[in-house]
């Protein structure tokens, strides 16, 4: 499925408003641009941005891009959002209810341990930390816990050091865990499938806090005072939005089309 099936549901159902949201690179997609286009040509007033869940109050650094679109009126920006910063400390469940095992153990990889080892230098011994798998790591492969966990991906890549005396132990972070580091009301279950499986689900989410904030301002919009029928000529479609650019207006692409009637109220 790509980003166009999005346009064909747009154009048939055409809301008033709509919120796309995607990775940061998507704004790297070599059609990124005729997406875009093809929103302005259904009559969308546009503003492309990438917001981070972790200026939202979400316990996490989630960078995404969301592309805001209203028939009536400018899409809002977020982008100066800065709500209080959750850490790792805000997920992590007692220390008494998941069994660790020792970090120097039997059989234990030497990249596991090269990463832990680099933490404890940093921080000094009796201080716990995360181990971060997978990917390239500048960070060395660990975090801090007074800091938002880093992006929760379809992987289980978060390893939790702790100490019992002076014995560095280990264990992965659970899934209720990752699922408050997504911002989840607490009532919210995900006790289905496998671990992978709810890992996976939880990487691909969106995290409910930043979504909140998006429709919230995105219905409080007042219609503008008239729509440009067309772009002008001078004004070039900047393809790779920068958050902080102008929203981008709708352009009709031939003859004065009528909108269709607005059935729904997003």
């Amino acid at each position: 499925m790509t980003a166009f099936h999005a346009l064909d549901v747009v154009r048939a159902l055409a809301p008033r408003r709509l919120v796309i949201e995607n990775v940061v690179h998507m704004r790297a997609w070599g059609r990124y641009g005729a997406f875009l286009e093809g929103l302005m040509a259904a009559g969308y007033r546009l503003r492309p941005q990438v917001l981070d869940a972790a200026d939202f109050g979400v316990p996490q650094t989630r960078r995404r891009l969301f592309v805001l679109g209203d028939r009536e009126a400018e899409p809002p920006d977020l982008t100066g959002v800065r709500a209080g910063r959750g850490t790792v400390w805000d997920i992590l469940d007692p220390p008494d209810r998941h069994a660790s095992r020792p970090l120097y153990r039997e059989g234990r990889a030497a990249p596991t341990l090269a990463r832990a080892e680099r933490a404890m230098a940093a921080l000094g011994r009796g201080v716990p930390f995360l181990v971060v798998y997978y990917g390239s790591d500048a960070a060395g492969g660990w975090q801090r816990l007074d800091r938002p966990l880093r992006t929760i991906t379809t992987l289980d890549r978060f390893g939790l050091v702790t100490w019992e005396g002076r014995e560095p132990m280990l264990r992965m972070l659970q899934v209720d865990e990752l699922r408050r580091a997504m911002g989840f009301d607490p009532a919210f279950r995900l006790d289905r499938g496998t671990r992978r499986d709810r890992i996976r689900l939880l990487g691909n989410g969106v995290c409910p806090p930043v979504m909140a904030a998006v429709v919230r301002r995105l219905a409080d919009r007042r219609p503008a005072a008239s729509v440009p029928a067309r772009r002008p000529a001078q004004q070039a479609l900047p393809f790779a939005p920068d958050p902080k650019d102008a929203p981008l207006r709708p352009r009709h692409t031939g003859g004065s089309r009528q909108a269709r009637p607005i059935t729904n109220s997003w």
